[in-house]
């Protein structure tokens, strides 16, 4: 995590990272003003906390309260060294907790990062360098030499030279890659979390069997999120870019709807146009950028090449941004590499979907065929002896997809998890199952599983299916658990093992979706540096529901963007027509306006905490339309789960406006107790809100150059740098 320094007035120093600032000083007695704990202070407090931290994990997982749970923290000081120090962490439980759970929590605190880190020992390695931020890589693994040369299936290239490339690309923009978690539970299954230092919700997920291949995984997922634009799906892309020469891709190409909105002729072809609007509902005007949001240019449309005559054919990006999510999205050394990982998802998430929502029973792998992979079975025996049941399941449906299913129970908790892989290779899709059940995930973190359900609603609910795709943490039926197979196990195979394996083996995925009769649609990224692919099979690797383009679409983003970036501007008149498009879009009332509107908010402010129904609670007290308002203070209290300040803050709104809408009774009367309970500054706070003097307190005022909104311009700076590189490329062929 880089952690960056401010220097403040006198000895006040602000560390910044991600979306938090502390603020450090030092006593008086050291020349400094006491007005926050010294730097050593936080160090010793963050020890205190981590152990907490996993004594409420502990407990919240057995539901024990920790209400009368009391932990401290005292250092010995060695009187003859003063860096020599004993840590004394001291728990305090009821009489209640059983003998097993006591030992429980004290083992748990031993599980504190904070203090395995100590006593690990870091390495501190202090330098000058010309510039912080150009210092691209100095945060990956620093032991990975490229002398070495491991090569695993799939790979054109060794890990020590994919991850030597992956990472030069990444400094050549300017991303400043960071490792912020490894995780290595069970033997032969590493999984990390990577970001970009500068702008954090640029992330990725790595697993393999190795940590190298793990990291390899992670830059090559980075990559080929960075050349599809994933990272900002949904997100405004401000004013500069919507009015660039081009907004995502060089090639694109800008098309009018017809006079009536009708769909522009130039856009997909007859077989899309058959899926994609079968009833004839979807118009142009549905396919509008959420990202420039610059209607008056038209419906960004990106080419792909279709497979079977080598046609191009325009996909609107709001399209590809609606359905696809990151389904069909790959980097590679070569394209082949790239176009058998693309496939090889697509596989793996169309055929999970076929399982679980047709609740398919699917047979055991025979142990003698476990037997061949030793280093898996280590990872099966490693989750197994932690008291977990793993069942390893042929997921290809008869043989006839590369696809295979590793499937964890918990019993504690009644929960379970199936998790998917593909490949061509058995080996390499068996891998790719465990490794995907543990990515990222702790012991502790697999307490939060679903229970599986006979209900065949749960399962095949459109929702389901979408959670399964994000981190499979969806609903699973036990008819899935059942005994009685609806197939035969297959020892399958798809790959070739010649020189020119890779572009064999996605010939042969081709050959798959074409049997099926799929059309297939590629976009091969080049722009970066990198050779990366976006694969659409239209009806049959969307994440979401067709529908969604007329019914769901992100572009109604563009109904609300402007009038609330620009609240604090709008007139009495302007605001009731927003508090009107508000009522009428059928859009949960709890959804947030960071979702809405496509706006990075900080999560720690009120912008980034607000809804929808807090969002017109505060136009209704704007317009002084109290019995509105207070209807939907009513409800905010009833389901808040905002802060508790701001809770506080409706709180005390719904009892003044309690006083205000009876005829009966006086402020005046009650405003001295009032005071007493929720104290001065919020009384002022809802006073002046309701007779107009503050207008929607708590949100800081900006507009759509995004005043203030540090953390979305971050990530605006962050796809700024993929901009100004495919800018290079146009420049350079023209």
């Amino acid at each position: 995590m880089e952690i960056k320094v401010n220097y403040l007035d006198n000895l006040r120093q602000e560390a910044k990272f991600d979306d938090f600032s502390v603020i450090a000083d030092q006593p008086i007695r050291y020349k400094g003003d006491g007005s926050a704990p010294g730097p050593f202070d936080y160090f010793l407090a963050s020890s205190a906390l981590c152990a907490a931290y996993f004594v409420k994990v502990y407990c919240a997982a057995r539901d024990i309260p920790t209400d009368n749970i009391r932990l401290s923290q005292n250092n010995i000081v060695d009187p003859e060294n003063r860096y020599k120090q004993i840590f004394k962490i001291q728990v305090e439980l009821p009489a209640d907790i059983s003998e097993k759970d006591r030992q429980g929590i004290l083992r748990s605190i031993d599980r504190c990062t904070v203090k395995k880190v100590i006593q690990t020992g870091p390495e501190f390695i202090i330098e000058e360098v010309e510039s912080i931020d150009a210092d691209a890589q100095a945060l990956l693994m620093p032991s990975l030499t490229s002398e070495n040369s491991t090569f695993i299936a799939g790979k054109d290239l060794p890990l020590e030279e994919t991850i030597a490339n992956m990472s030069s690309i990444l400094a050549g923009l300017g991303m400043k890659i960071e490792i912020s978690s490894w995780r290595n539970i069970v033997p032969n299954v590493w999984s990390l979390h990577i970001r970009d230092a500068q702008s954090p919700m640029c992330f990725t997920n790595g697993k393999g069997s190795t940590k190298e291949s793990a990291l390899a995984s992670a830059l090559g997922e980075f990559i080929e999120r960075l050349n599809c634009n994933f990272f900002y799906n949904d997100q405004f892309w401000g004013q500069d870019i919507a009015n660039a020469e081009f907004v995502h891709y060089p090639d694109e190409k800008w098309f009018k709807p017809g006079p009536e909105g009708e769909l522009p002729t130039e856009i997909l072809d007859e077989y899309c146009l058959e899926i994609y609007n079968p009833d004839d509902e979807l118009l142009g005007t549905h396919l509008y950028d959420t990202n420039s949001g610059n209607t008056e240019r038209g419906i960004c449309s990106l080419p792909f090449v279709r497979h079977s005559d080598g046609e191009v054919v325009y996909f609107p990006s709001n399209l590809i941004e609606n359905l696809y999510l990151s389904n069909g999205m790959s980097a590679g050394n070569t394209l082949a590499e790239a176009q058998v990982q693309c496939l090889s998802e697509i596989f793996e998430r169309a055929v999970k979907r076929e399982i679980l929502e047709g609740e398919k029973t699917l047979p055991d792998v025979p142990q003698e065929v476990l037997a061949k992979y030793p280093s898996i079975l280590a990872g099966i025996k490693g989750l197994e002896e932690q008291g977990f049941p793993v069942l390893v399941k042929d997921a290809s449906l008869g043989g006839k997809y590369p696809v295979m299913c590793v499937t964890l129970m918990n019993p504690r908790t009644g929960g379970v998890f199936a998790s998917f892989g593909a490949h061509p290779n058995l080996e390499v899709a068996l891998e790719r199952s465990l490794t995907e059940l543990l990515q990222g995930r702790s012991f502790e973190g697999l307490n939060d599983l679903p229970k599986p359900t006979f209900s065949s609603n749960a399962v095949t609910e459109p929702n389901n299916f979408v959670e399964h795709f994000i981190d499979s943490s969806g609903v699973v039926s036990w008819r899935f658990f059942s005994s009685k197979s609806e197939y035969e196990f297959v020892e399958w195979d798809f790959t070739n093992q010649g020189e020119n394996s890779n572009a064999e083996e996605a010939t042969a995925l081709f050959g798959i979706l074409e049997d099926m009769g799929k059309e297939v649609y590629m976009a091969v990224y080049k722009h970066l540096g990198a050779t990366a692919c976006r694969i659409l099979v239209p009806g049959y690797s969307e994440i979401y529901l067709v529908e969604d383009l007329v019914w769901d679409n992100t572009n109604k983003a563009l109904l609300f963007r402007e009038d609330i970036l620009n609240l604090h501007r709008l007139d009495d008149e302007q605001l009731e027509a927003l508090a009107e498009r508000l009522e009428e879009v059928e859009v949960d009332d709890y959804t947030d306006i960071t979702t809405l509107i496509g706006i990075e908010f900080d999560d720690n402010t009120v912008w980034g905490q607000l809804t929808i129904l807090e969002l017109k609670l505060l136009i209704y007290i704007a317009l002084q339309a109290f019995e509105e308002a207070k209807e939907l203070v009513e409800t905010f209290l009833q389901y808040n789960t905002n802060t508790v300040e701001r809770g506080l803050f409706y709180q005390c709104m719904n009892v003044v406006l309690e006083v205000e809408l009876d005829d009966e009774m006086d402020l005046d009367d009650y405003e001295a107790n009032f005071r007493r309970m929720f104290g001065d500054e919020r009384m002022d706070a809802v006073i002046a809100s309701m007779d107009g003097s503050v207008r929607f307190y708590g949100l800081t005022e900006t507009s759509m150059k995004l005043e203030g909104l540090d953390r979305h311009l971050r990530l605006i700076e962050s796809y700024k740098k993929l901009h100004a590189a495919r800018a290079k490329t146009l420049a350079l062929a023209s």
